[in-house]
């Protein structure tokens, strides 16, 4: 990989100026495992009113001094824009001057900033030693693509990242007392790099752990979630579901203690057993769920109501053994999702569709036993923009049922099903003139010949589709009014015919695109 023009321009001009600059924190580790960073951050002994006076056109809205500009590279010369001028071309680079943190009386944020003045005392305040490298050039050339990087790495950050360790910087116990989210965060990481592109996976450890001393500490202050924004929770736990590995992700939470601080309905359902119709507990059957979910890249919707949809179940649970019920679990689980999902602060369209989701999962779809009319019905309840989720999330459920198909007969016939009565119906209503269009031109009355020439005219148009206009079907109305009544009746019964035929035709397209004969 290579670090964008864009990026050492900002390093230039800082130091042209005379100040030092740096790439630091996660863009530094994600470049070094081979992910393109999202985002890249650069600190400097620079002061934000200096850093404002290079790059004029520049923004800064929050109180650590960081200051955002927004490069992009025109005719070989690279210009700063403004936030006004949001671009996919534009790359956002965040300059941050070197800091140290006081007291964290609130457990979330530093009494007070003070600014540091050397790279040493800005990276010891990080969380993690994997998040505590910087990187810069020795001498920064926009036309060197093959410049080395120089890597201050004080805590062992990439030998961390070589055995696939989160590591606390210095004292575990002081990182998470001045914010508690980083005990989220730590959980976060080892979901998030699960996977990566660099040569450093070439080793025997191929899974991400927490270091025994952090996780230690991070078990002795997990109470420290509830200081925590539910905002700020919601966006970690969101990282999380969205991980390639967000199963491994929420059983760690629960092994650390966490769980119960954010989603408490979620750690009820542990050791839950099932009915004869499930061969894993609650808990296992929500995680096997999600695991599937994220396997096949389901959106977050998929995976949020594969990991809710039967987190009521322990409250509705009646019996004991194989005989179990859990009637309208999948209605308290609604309730439930909505719960917790207002709780954490999630927009209102993503509770609305999740919930929804959660809601409708146990949609009935045996072959010659659902009808068109109940499954018009559901469509209309869920939505049909909802309806490919809703299938996605049956198969989740499937999966994590430890059943081994996923998308069986039944249910690839139930998607038929469900596109035949989502498709707009074949009708003279698709038309754009109607019977009082043609009793008004023929000057006539309301009977028969007005059905036959709205079936003639509806034959035209599914014939060549841009013949469905006024003007044309308009003179074709004046046309077919001058016919007889017999020659009208014989084009019409045609035209009834290869309606037919189009209707025939369209349902086996629709078959065959889920393999049904």
């Amino acid at each position: 990989m290579k670090i964008p023009k864009q990026v050492k321009f900002v390093i230039e001009q800082l130091k042209n100026h005379g100040f030092e600059a740096y790439i630091v924190g996660g863009c530094v580790r994600d470049f070094l495992i081979g992910n393109e960073p999202l985002d890249w951050d650069i600190t400097t002994n620079a002061k934000p009113e200096q850093i404002g006076s290079i790059f004029l056109k520049s923004y800064a809205d929050n109180k650590f001094g960081t200051v955002t500009v927004q490069a992009q590279i025109e005719n070989h010369n690279l210009k700063i824009k403004s936030k006004k001028n949001q671009n996919p071309e534009f790359l956002k680079i965040e300059i941050t001057p070197y800091r140290i943190e006081t007291k964290y009386t609130d457990k979330r944020h530093p009494d007070e900033i003070k600014w540091a003045k050397t790279i040493e005392q800005d990276l010891g305040r990080r969380d993690f030693t994997v998040n505590a490298m910087a990187a810069t050039f020795l001498k920064p050339e926009l036309k060197n693509e093959n410049e080395k990087l120089k890597i201050i790495d004080l805590f062992n950050g990439q030998k961390d990242l070589k055995n696939k360790i989160i590591r606390a910087v210095g004292e575990p116990d002081s990182r998470f007392l001045e914010d508690g989210l980083r005990l989220i965060r730590a959980v976060r990481f080892t979901a998030v790099l699960q996977e990566n592109k660099s040569d450093l996976d070439q080793n025997v450890n191929k899974t991400w752990k927490i270091e025994q001393k952090t996780l230690n500490a991070i078990k002795k202050n997990a109470g420290l979630i509830k200081f925590i924004s539910k905002e700020r929770i919601r966006d970690e736990f969101m990282k999380i579901i969205m991980s390639q590995k967000p199963e491994q992700g929420i059983e760690l939470l629960r092994e650390l203690g966490l769980l119960k601080y954010i989603i408490p309905e979620l750690e009820e359902t542990y050791g839950v057993k099932q009915n004869k119709h499930h061969i894993y507990e609650v808990y296992k059957h929500l995680l096997f769920s999600l695991k599937y979910a994220a396997k096949k890249n389901f959106n977050k919707y998929v995976r949020l109501s594969a990991l809710f949809h039967d987190i009521g179940k322990p409250r509705t649970k009646r019996g004991t053994g194989l005989n179990a019920t859990f009637y309208n679990h999948e209605i308290v689980s609604a309730r439930m999702t909505a719960r917790i999902m207002n709780y954490l602060r999630f927009p209102k369209k993503d509770i609305e569709k999740t919930v929804k989701l959660v809601r409708y999962h146990l949609f009935y779809y045996n072959v010659n036993e659902v009808g068109e009319a109940s499954v018009r019905r559901l469509v209309r309840q869920v939505g049909k923009e909802n309806m490919e989720e809703l299938i996605q999330l049956r198969m989740c459920d499937r999966i994590g049922s430890g059943v081994p198909k996923a998308e069986p007969y039944k249910l690839r016939y139930m998607k038929y099903i469900i596109e035949k009565v989502s498709q707009d119906p074949i009708s003279v209503k698709m038309l754009k003139v109607n019977g009082k269009d043609i009793m008004k031109i023929l000057k006539i009355k309301q009977g028969i010949k007005i059905g036959q020439i709205l079936d003639i005219l509806l034959g035209y148009v599914l014939s060549d589709p841009e013949k469905n206009e006024r003007e044309f079907l308009q003179k074709q109305i004046d046309n077919l009014g001058r016919l007889s009544e017999s020659e009208l009746k014989k084009i019409s019964e045609q035209a009834k015919e290869t309606r037919k035929k189009i209707i025939i035709k369209q349902d086996e397209m629709t078959k065959n695109k889920y393999w049904l004969t």
